[in-house]
């Protein structure tokens, strides 16, 4: 129980004696809550202009004699403004009944304390970006992995100490207010956590940008972990409200689902009829670090205007019937990534990706009009907005703003057509064929009739390109390009270029029929008798070569519709990415292997074609959050030895630290503060699960999604391999052998995902068996942690030693949770996959466990399984039988190890090669254990890689994008 200051607010006596005091000093605290949210604006007349600066390349504004607009008169708040800020939202908005003021009442206050200084600097950034008219980026996102906010809110602003000493007078600390707050459940994996750095690197760098997203009552799923492994609950994230979130009532737009398409006697097309729903806007202000510039993220929800309630069927006792229409329109917004195995889940993902395309896209288009005034110039669009696409799911924000531009505002398809390609640009974050998207085409013509046609046309632009590049001389070599790269997978090839391939097959039999007749008359017999009975057969052959001509024409169209129509028994797709590709100005991987594979294997056709689209922009993560705030202690020590805090900003300045990687002082200081960071997760381990472990013991941590091939299987057969050689020792023989480890695992599997949730619950059976055995004690310890989010991950990466990256080679895109471990000086073991490339090549190979076959090698040891020629190690192979012992429980896992078995068929043959590698893998691990039992070697490694972290910040990411995607440049508020 807390108090504020002397008087304590324990009681109903005690709130109500603070209630009064408040009340009768409320004149000093209410101005001093005005000095607060009066350093907003001083009106001032000034006037701005925009200039270039060539070392920064900032817009920045400068005054003039005229002195018209505004500036940002800052009060930086100390903590008796703080605390009284806080003390007038207990009192003034209030979530919670006044008799206490307990932790949550506590977090509440001290989060809208902040939010204050939020919305202030939000509405000056939204004000002059404004006035400025200068070009925005929006990036659409299906995920965003926001976190918790309040530390990092209250770290970017530079007001942790206020707030520390403010809570600290009210009875609290700091880290216990923050623990209150539930993390957003607003993403799963590293795409959404991709997209909250990207956001904070943006604002720190204070480039004009927003995110889009959608507002999830109930987000993925909240994991327990039980008996019968992962089983999924609904989130309750927004169950006691959101203070970080701002609704905008004023804010809705109209979306639209089935219908039909009308065309006008001008003829403009309208899609009328259908489904109709509002979106309406929550906004999230997401502040810069040590700046004034505070960016939005723009989320949606949907629902349904009072009317639509059904009072009379209500009244009849039709209840469901009555409020049928909201529940439709509302659980747009329930679930991210509602499970798809249905056609109603399919319906509701697509109304998810919809919704965000369409209310976003109308929300930039009306930012954009507003801003022009009344001379719009929609040529000028591609010069004031930047679509980002991340990943396929906002795909359908390519056929709505053509829909928009044709059908709203009036533009020719061919202005339509070009302002789109300028506009729009797609970041492909996957090389999996399932995770590439593609959508029944009979499903999006009845949810988006007129987005169909407007793809048709897309495709009919696409096929034309080919054509005029390929020519249609080959027309097997044709069949082969348009089954690769068609946005319109075995549909109907349009009537404009049937007609091209028609009359190109006619003149080809034209040429050979002439060759032949030529042939013939060479061999003709010149004799008089058989040059008087031709004439006298003319007339009939040429009524005969009429007739032939017309079977002819009938056989060049019967002939290329039977090489290019739709063969009846395959399905009809909308292949999204290859949309993203034709569609955008730009496609980029998301690590230097993997942008090479998206060139290389993904789209070679299209890179054949436009090989100027395509880029890398490797992966980054914010140090801010990712070392500052949640490894403070490190965070001191980097900033002592490398002279400040400028590497918060300028992460180049990490590489100082190599200077000092033996220096026998920093290794003492690093490892202290590995030690105090290990006993954290210790509590955590104990608090979610039950486990006691030591922190003496390595800690050895994979936290990610699950999925085969990020092949946790791989690692808890290495650690089932491990377990066994231990019970087949002495104890003396084990202590020597082995170095102690505690296993962590942290992940969720996807709901249907049958054999990731069967991965889930072996990991947790091992852990059973493993952390109950006496004779091996602390040498060996297996933890799943359940629902594992981004707090978990806040404690976890910083105390962790080793993390494991071991996805099959030319699978994983980038990561990022490898960027954050190296951040923390955790070592990694890895495959040379995604971005771990770039981590060893930045840290130094010595300082990087590497092990597995790489991508280039994947395909030839897939066709060598299904030829019957790989031979498994024996060691591979005693696992499996030690597992099927039933040492691990009574739990079937057969369809587990039958995956790792057999050379061909669906689910079988291991696709993910976890047999290939785990012979090289386990003596890596021995390899690991050496290098650990060298405390002096292992702190040196440790420092080396946080030194070559550098490279992996979001702010050299955004940087990126803003200059070679984007084009716009960073604005600083005056």
């Amino acid at each position: 129980m807390a108090t504020f200051a002397v008087s304590g607010l324990n009681s109903i006596s005690s709130i109500s004696s603070f209630n009064n005091n408040f009340r009768s000093k409320n004149s000093n605290i209410l101005l001093s809550r005005r000095r607060i949210l009066l350093f907003s604006f001083r009106r001032r007349r000034r006037s701005f202009s925009v200039s270039s600066v060539a070392s920064d390349q900032k817009q920045k504004t400068k005054d003039s004699s005229s002195d018209e607009g505004f500036t940002l008169d800052v009060f930086q708040p100390d903590s008796t403004s703080v605390l009284s800020s806080i003390k007038y939202h207990a009192e003034f908005t209030p979530s919670f009944s006044p008799e206490k003021f307990e932790l949550p009442k506590a977090y509440y206050a001290t989060a809208e304390s902040v939010r204050d200084t939020l919305i202030i600097n939000w509405n000056a950034t939204y004000e002059f970006y404004e006035k400025m008219n200068v070009k925005q980026a929006y990036y659409l996102s299906m995920e965003f992995l926001q976190g918790r906010a309040l530390l990092n809110a209250i770290g970017n602003l530079g007001l942790t100490g206020p707030y520390a000493d403010a809570l600290t007078k009210l009875g609290y600390s700091l880290e216990d207010v923050a623990r209150q707050e539930p993390d957003a459940a607003l993403g799963n994996g590293g795409l959404g956590r991709l997209a909250s750095c990207f956001l904070d690197s943006m604002a720190t760098l204070n480039y004009p940008a927003w995110g889009y997203g959608l507002r999830y009552q109930y987000g993925l799923f909240k994991q327990l972990i039980t008996k019968d492994g992962q089983e999924e609950v609904a989130e309750n994230w927004l169950e006691m409200g959101n203070p970080w979130e701002i609704v905008r009532n004023d804010i809705s737009y109209p979306v639209k689902f089935y219908g039909k398409v009308i065309e006008g006697a001008d003829g403009r097309k309208e899609w009328a009829g259908g489904e109709d729903i509002t979106a309406v806007a929550y906004d999230v202000p997401i502040p810069g670090y040590k700046t004034k510039t505070t960016i939005n993220l723009r989320l949606w929800t949907t629902k349904l205007a009072a009317e639509a309630f059904d009072l009379y069927a209500f009244n009849n006792g039709d209840h469901a019937k009555a409020y049928e229409a909201q529940k439709k329109a509302e659980k747009i917004c329930y679930v991210l990534y509602p499970g798809d195995e249905s056609l109603e889940g399919k319906t509701l993902r697509l109304k998810q990706q919809y919704t965000l395309c369409s209310a976003s896209l109308q929300d930039i288009i009306a930012r954009f009009e507003k801003r022009s005034g009344n001379a719009v110039n929609w040529d000028q669009f591609p010069e004031k907005v930047a679509v980002q696409m991340n990943d396929t799911h906002p795909t359908l924000c390519i056929p709505e703003l053509l829909r928009i531009l044709m059908d709203v505002k009036g533009l020719s398809w061919k202005q339509a057509w070009e302002i789109t390609q300028r506009t729009v640009a797609y970041t492909n974050h996957t090389v999996l064929p399932e995770a590439l998207e593609k959508w029944s085409f009979t499903l999006l013509g009845e949810l988006l009739p007129r987005h169909v046609e407007i793809i048709a046309m897309i495709d009919e632009e696409l096929l034309h390109t080919i054509l005029a590049e390929y020519g249609t001389e080959d027309l097997d070599l044709l069949q082969e390009k348009l089954n690769q790269m068609r946005i319109l997978d075995n549909v109907e090839i349009p009537s404009s270029v049937l007609e091209l391939l028609i009359k190109a097959e006619e003149s080809a039999a034209d040429v050979e029929k002439a060759a032949d007749e030529e042939q013939e008359e060479e061999g003709k017999d010149d004799s008089k008798d058989e040059e008087t009975e031709a004439v006298k057969a003319e007339t009939t052959n040429e009524e005969e070569e009429t007739e032939v001509k017309k079977v002819e024409v009938e056989d060049s169209q019967a002939k290329i519709k039977r090489i290019f129509g739709p063969h009846p028994n395959k399905p009809q797709v909308v292949h999204m990415a290859n949309l993203c590709v034709v569609s955008g100005h730009a496609v980029n991987g998301v690590a230097e292997i993997h942008s090479e594979i998206v060139k290389d294997e993904v789209f070679n056709e299209f890179y054949k074609l436009w090989p100027e689209k395509f880029q890398n922009k490797t992966n980054g993560v914010t140090p801010r959050r990712w070392l500052s705030f949640c490894n403070p202690e490190l965070s001191e020590i980097i900033t002592k030895w490398t002279g400040s805090d400028d590497w918060l900003v300028n992460t180049e300045k990490l590489a100082e630290l190599r200077k000092f990687a033996d220096n026998e002082e920093l290794q003492s200081e690093w490892r202290k503060a590995k030690g105090n960071n290990k006993m954290k997760i210790v509590s955590l381990i104990k608090e979610k699960t039950g486990y006691v472990v030591s922190p003496d013991a390595m800690f050895d941590v994979q936290i990610k999604r699950i999925h085969e091939y990020k092949r946790q299987l791989l690692n808890i057969f290495g650690i089932v391999y491990r377990y066994k050689k231990m019970k087949e020792m002495s104890p003396e023989e084990r202590k020597e052998k082995f170095v102690p480890r505690v296993c962590i695992f942290g992940g969720k599997a996807f709901a249907t995902y049958v054999q990731a949730k069967r991965i889930v619950k072996f990991i947790t059976d091992v852990g059973e068996t493993v952390n109950h055995d006496p004779e091996i004690g602390d040498l060996l310890k297996v933890v799943f942690v359940p629902d594992y989010n981004v707090s978990v991950a806040e404690v976890l990466i910083p105390g962790s030693e080793l993390s494991q990256h071991i996805s099959t080679a030319g699978m994983e895109a980038s990561g990022t949770s490898n960027m954050k471990f190296s951040m923390n000086g955790c070592l990694l073991i890895g495959t040379l996959d995604g971005a771990n490339v770039e981590i060893r090549e930045e840290v130094g190979e010595d300082n990087f466990f590497l092990f597995g076959a790489q991508a280039h090698e994947i395909a030839g040891l897939r066709k060598e399984r299904a030829e019957g020629k790989f031979v498994p190690d024996p060691r591979f192979e005693e696992v499996k039988a030690f597992i099927r012992t039933g040492v691990f429980g009574t739990y079937n896992y057969e369809e587990l190890m039958g995956s790792l078995e057999g050379n061909e068929g669906y689910g079988r043959a291991d696709y993910f090669l976890v047999g290939k590698d785990f012979p090289d893998y386990i003596e890596c691990q021995d390899k690991v254990d050496e290098a650990y039992r060298d405390q002096k070697k292992w702190t040196k490694m440790s420092i080396l890689n946080t030194a070559g972290s550098f490279k992996f910040s979001s702010d050299r990411t955004i940087h990126q994008y803003a200059r070679d995607i984007w084009r716009i440049e960073p604005v600083e508020l005056p």
